[in-house]
């Protein structure tokens, strides 16, 4: 799988910096990641929602390392270039 583009929303509030929606060879899409800042810089967070024991979980989540990183490196890299 590639990621085929990317759409970042801005929104600063603390540590979150934006959020962003990704495309996946040009046939998936998978919204609400989030870009944030964290103790060693930013990070995608990818998608979750908060359980009823008030633990957020991942909706969606890459299996392979690699996917995870393509997705981490093109997200970060469109959040630096708008």
């Amino acid at each position: 799988m590639k990621v085929t583009e990317v759409r970042i929303t801005k929104h600063e509030v603390k540590n979150l910096k934006a959020f962003a929606s990704i495309t996946l060879d040009d046939s998936f899409v998978v919204d609400g990641l989030r870009i944030v800042e964290g103790k060693k810089g930013l990070f995608v967070s990818m998608p979750s929602k908060r359980s009823n024991k008030g633990k957020f979980r991942n909706t969606a989540f890459p299996i392979k390392r690699d996917l995870a990183k393509e997705i981490s490196d093109a997200v970060l890299e469109a959040y630096k270039n708008s």
